[in-house]
């Protein structure tokens, strides 16, 4: 029995049904991180100029975290920087980085530089495998081989208050 007011007959509403399960469907991504991934991401930062390649783990333009990998070739430079208003948290998949933090110094003419104040090595082949920086740290990362880490922010891109030295 077809409804006098209703706009769609049963097939239309079938069809609709169908569109929302597939649309559904296509919703729900998983990424796999595997070897695969690791190498394609090992063999884009080798050719990038910036010795470097992120992949983006959000899932939808609503998503408003930030988690990435991150492909780090040795001779990478990664300006020393910090993120006021997060946490950074570091995981190595593969290689060898060490995450350096800086202390601000101010001279007396107010000529800004940076004190290292410590290094955390990192390498999963000796069970170290990442860190948290503080919020506000100001930190860099050296990359001694081919690696790959996995980093995570709070809140949105661009709110977490990052800059650069």
């Amino acid at each position: 029995m077809e409804c006098p007011g209703c706009i769609l007959s049963r097939a239309g509403v079938a069809a609709l049904r169908g569109m929302l399960v597939a649309l559904t469907l296509t919703l729900i991504i998983m990424i796999d991180i595997d070897k695969n991934l690791v190498a394609e991401l090992l063999g884009k930062a080798a050719v990038n100029p910036r010795l470097r390649q992120n992949f983006d783990l959000r899932t939808s333009a609503g998503d408003g975290s930030q988690r990435m990998l991150n492909a780090l070739m040795p001779g990478t430079v990664v300006p020393i920087h910090r993120h006021p208003n997060s946490n950074e948290s570091v995981m190595l998949l593969c290689g060898k980085v060490t995450e350096v933090i800086f202390e601000e110094v101010l001279s007396e003419s107010g000529e800004r530089s940076f004190r290292e104040v410590e290094r955390f090595s990192m390498d999963p082949a000796e069970g170290r495998f990442g860190c948290v920086v503080p919020s506000g740290a100001w930190h860099t990362v050296e990359v001694l081989e081919p690696s790959v880490i996995f980093e995570a922010k709070d809140g949105r891109f661009g709110e977490d208050g990052s800059e650069s030295a």
